[in-house]
């Protein structure tokens, strides 16, 4: 593991929210998730779920030193103050069963509350719950996530291509979701339902994961954030320290990407160090 940047050269955030990052998968970017930890520095860090894919670790084993590291790293941030809350997903749901309990500093919850800077108060939980596909047809969450592994692998190929030809970064599986209109629908109504579900509970807002699309916007007067994934937009929700919750992008080691299309191929190919 890379030795951290100094610790005024972190930048400083009051929370980060990560989640989907299907460690134990090859479309797993740990190098650079463990690349935005080293980077930024926050008084909470929620894991929302999705961290380790047991799904996949059941077909086989996959685990590269990189998401060891990443496992380190915020062992080694709970150690050092950093109140850190897992609240398990779907993938990880084997970690539920230990809901309420804490390991080595770091919080496992069903779900959580956080109170931003503020004072808005934000439910934070993976989102599987309200999906009827997870809940009521698992076998065929199961079919989709094996096709959405098949199109990663796909993706990588045509994306060494295009790097070749010197054209940019293009994610076959969110121009799916942004394009058909299942997809679109289903993405709309999760939102929706999220947003609903904070309302009815008496909250200012809500964080989740679970559909790796990255949003922070308002519906119907409710605040909804979700901090997408780290198997292709590299994105993490956090909260600066006036209460203002923003996307980041990590498409590129050691700098921030302004938009999800600058996200890179060479990452595939090439590894770099967080420049601090």
């Amino acid at each position: 593991m890379q030795p951290d940047p100094a610790p005024d050269s972190a930048r400083q955030l009051r929370a980060i929210w990560i989640s989907d990052v299907h460690l134990g998968t090859s479309g797993c970017r740990a190098d650079h998730l463990l690349d935005f930890l080293r980077c930024h520095e926050s008084e909470y860090l929620y894991l929302v779920g999705d961290i380790v894919d047991g799904w996949q670790l059941k077909k086989s084993w996959y685990w590269k030193q990189s998401h060891n590291d990443v496992v380190q790293k915020v062992l080694r941030k709970a150690r050092k103050g950093t109140k850190v809350i897992y609240v398990p997903g779907n993938h990880d749901e084997a970690a539920r069963q230990y809901a309420g309990l804490d390991f080595g500093g770091i919080a496992i919850r069903q779900e959580a509350e956080h109170r931003t800077a503020d004072g808005k108060r934000l439910l934070v939980l993976h989102g599987d719950e309200f999906d009827g596909v997870i809940q009521y047809a698992k076998w065929l969450a199961y079919v989709g996530d094996s096709l959405y592994t098949l199109i990663l692998e796909l993706n990588r190929g045509f994306n060494w291509a295009r790097l070749k030809l010197g054209l940019p970064y293009w994610s076959l599986s969110q121009y799916l979701k942004h394009k058909v209109k299942n997809a679109v629908n289903f993405i709309s109504n999760f939102e929706t339902i999220l947003a609903g579900e904070a309302r009815r509970r008496g909250f200012d807002g809500v964080v989740c994961g679970h559909i790796h699309k990255a949003e922070v916007r308002d519906i119907d007067g409710i605040l909804y954030g979700n901090s997408g994934d780290w198997v292709e937009s590299l994105s993490a929700l956090v909260e600066h320290p006036d209460g203002r919750l923003e996307v980041l992008y990590w498409t590129q080691m050691g700098q921030p990407a302004a938009t999800l299309q600058a996200q890179t191929a060479q990452a595939d190919h090439k590894e770099t160090t967080c420049a601090s």
